[in-house]
């Protein structure tokens, strides 16, 4: 079975970039063998038929354990897909729902009653949309410049992924703030790609600290800092009891014992954060 699963995963890593061949060239004017196609479709055909059948097999061994539907067919998932496409294809999820959540002005995600949200996206949304500009202006421009049709096709399919990804990002920014929990707790996002959680009882302080690191994102440096940067910048730093495991982006296991994070309105952050989820008077610092 596990040597099935391979030849599948092997299958589609092969016959993904073949398609994507087959649908420029059309695209672009380019003639395809007539025989290709057939070829190819039954490819395809196969490995979704065999995929399918091993995704079902496995579901009803999960089931056959005692576990529920969807646990069971997530199990069965885990079992079929890489981690890392099931990580890519979640982030495409949750990029798409953002910037339907952003456009239908819906309220933030993952903020319950008596949560607490932290803007963040206000201080990037310049750069943002300076980018998308740019984007846009590179799009247009080398659909006139770029005489090659497939080479024209492949640079407008980048182009246009390229403009997506800034919108969604920075929807996604907006409508998934930081977030200080009833409880006390605090969970630091970065749109759709980080989600760190970090409970009450490991926050030892909290201060405003402005500092503008040069380090990666989420990433924690020799000393075990590690900082949630916004347009290069930090505000808040919080220090820990004990050191928290997190998941970067791209699904990169990390562990920091303090963060530093920017927030929109830093003051009121921390005095939320020093009232361990309690109702923030006007008297408090």
């Amino acid at each position: 079975m596990k040597a099935l699963r391979r030849a599948v995963r092997w299958g589609f890593a092969t016959l993904a970039p073949c398609e994507a061949v087959f649908v420029l060239c059309a695209v672009g004017g380019v003639r395809v063998p007539s025989a290709a196609w057939p070829v190819a479709e039954a490819a395809v055909l196969a490995l979704m038929a065999t995929a399918t059948a091993l995704l079902l097999f496995d579901y009803r061994r999960h089931r056959h354990t005692g576990l529920r539907r969807r646990p069971a067919f997530l199990a069965a998932l885990a079992d079929g897909v890489p981690a890392s496409v099931r990580r890519l294809v979640g982030h495409e999820i949750a990029l798409a729902t953002s910037l339907v959540r952003w456009v239908t002005r819906r309220g933030p995600h993952g903020v319950r009653g008596g949560d607490r949200p932290v803007a963040y996206a206000p201080a990037q949304t310049a750069t943002m949309y300076g980018l998308l500009f740019v984007c846009v202006v590179e799009t247009v421009a080398l659909a006139f410049v770029i005489p090659w049709p497939v080479v024209h096709a492949v640079a407008l399919v980048l182009d246009l992924w390229g403009c997506w990804f800034l919108l969604a990002l920075h929807a996604s920014c907006v409508v998934r703030p930081h977030v200080i929990g009833a409880d006390g707790s605090l969970r630091l996002r970065y749109g759709a790609l980080l989600d760190i959680r970090i409970p009450a009882d490991r926050m030892a302080s909290v201060r405003v600290d402005r500092k503008f690191p040069d380090g990666r994102l989420a990433a924690a440096d020799a000393s075990g800092v590690a900082d949630v940067a916004v347009a290069g910048l930090t505000t808040v730093t919080v220090e820990l009891t004990e050191p928290v495991r997190y998941v970067r982006v791209l699904g990169r296991p990390a562990e920091a014992r303090a963060f530093r994070f920017y927030a929109d309105d830093p003051v009121s952050a921390v005095a939320a954060l020093r009232a361990g989820g309690r109702p923030v008077t006007a008297s408090e610092p």
